[in-house]
């Protein structure tokens, strides 16, 4: 199966071509980055410190979209709005791990899934997705009985707070328990805030160095706690879902996705494109 990777060049994009070339089921078909980038025209291999690949960056997705079977954009929201209307048109599937989407882009994607596959989701990684599951028992069990925070923390170059993984565990945990998140989300405290409520759900956000990613959600009574965490230590295992995704997506003719779909793990808490 082709899969092209769009924002090629990065860091995160690097990784990706890295998980598409070790994964058996795919081969690397095309690179995208931004125009203007010097090193637009450079064979995608030598980006990895490998022998040339014969797929070469380049900086126009359009010229480039029917090369892939699925694309593969963990880009910026508004780069990504474009690369949705692009491989619409091109009726090319698409893989998006962009967080920070505005509701009128989560919008745009719903109405491009009538048309195309698209897969979206906050997190790739296998086990963020299993502590998705992990939260919805959790909130079944422990109901409206305990103090619920979310904490997580990335490294300081990362640019929208709360991540989007964060988000999705208060809004699993929301829903589990019949709330509407944008109604009981607290993010952060400071002064004088008085008693806390039990029906809200707080979170804390920390960007510090080189941290890769990591996500706690504290369910906590009086006399005990229960805290799932989830600590990655290296973006592979975002690549390695995300690539794994692109396989799945390829056999949907269209629709909106995310990576509970992929893993067969959908339930009532499914993401926000069933909603």
């Amino acid at each position: 199966m082709k899969v092209g990777i769009i924002g090629a060049a990065g860091r995160m994009g690097r990784i990706l071509m890295e998980a598409t070339l070790a994964n058996p089921d795919t081969e690397l078909a095309a690179a995208v980055d931004v125009p203007g980038s010097s090193l637009i025209g450079v064979d995608a291999g030598e980006l990895m410190g490998q022998g040339r690949l014969g797929v070469t960056l380049a900086d126009n997705l359009e010229q480039v979209a029917g090369d892939a079977d699925v694309f593969i954009d963990f880009t910026v929201p508004e780069a990504t709005a474009r690369n949705v209307e692009i491989c619409r048109a091109a009726g090319t599937r698409l893989v998006i791990g962009t967080t920070g989407l505005s509701a009128d882009q989560q919008a745009a994607l719903r109405d491009a899934a009538e048309e195309i596959a698209i897969c979206f989701a906050p997190n790739y990684s296998i086990g963020v997705n299993l502590c998705f599951k992990l939260l919805e028992t959790a909130a079944q069990v422990l109901g409206d009985d305990v103090d619920i925070e979310v904490i997580e923390a990335h490294h300081r170059h990362k640019i929208d707070a709360p991540s989007g993984t964060a988000l999705r565990m208060g809004e699993v945990v929301a829903q589990t328990l019949g709330r509407d998140l944008d109604q009981c989300a607290v993010y952060g405290r400071e002064g004088r805030t008085g008693e806390r409520d039990r029906q809200t759900i707080g979170f804390e956000t920390i960007r510090a160095g080189d941290i890769v990613g990591e996500h706690t959600v504290l369910f906590a009574a009086d006399g005990e706690r229960v805290e799932i965490t989830h600590k990655a230590s290296s973006r592979m295992s975002f690549a390695r879902g995300a690539v794994r995704a692109a396989v799945w997506l390829a056999e949907q003719p269209k629709g909106l996705f995310d990576m509970q779909d992929v893993l067969g793990l959908a339930g009532e808490s499914a993401g926000w494109g069933k909603r």
